[in-house]
């Protein structure tokens, strides 16, 4: 269940790029930031079993709402990081569901149909 985000952002993705030609620019730059994320995720979770200074959760809940949201859901199920805690969860889950809807919302709008 946690990988459903990541195949309904995939598929809306490809139709994106397919109906409104969106621009490669847009995958890479999801990819990049979601490299970011992962990599917070993988020092905050070595941080916390070394008791050293952590990753403000304000700092993961951002990067994942710009679109780090894909790796950051990799980073939770290969890592086990903060996937019991449901504070978190419930903000994690709204950023998704926030970048979703504006990731679909201007692919719509300043996307050019592929068919005209």
């Amino acid at each position: 269940m946690p990988y459903v985000p990541l195949a309904v952002f995939l598929l809306l993705y490809l139709f994106a790029s397919l109906a409104w030609n969106m621009s490669q620019v847009v995958g890479a730059a999801y990819l990049v930031i979601s490299l970011t994320c992962f990599v917070a995720y993988a020092m905050d979770k070595s941080a916390a079993r070394a008791s050293t200074w952590r990753t403000p959760e304000a700092t993961l809940l951002l990067l994942g709402l710009i679109g780090g949201w894909p790796g950051a859901v990799l980073a939770q199920q290969w890592l086990r990081h903060k996937t019991s805690k449901q504070s978190f969860q419930w903000k994690f889950q709204a950023t998704v569901a926030l970048n979703l809807g504006v990731f679909a919302f201007l692919a719509y709008r300043f996307g050019q149909p592929a068919f005209a």
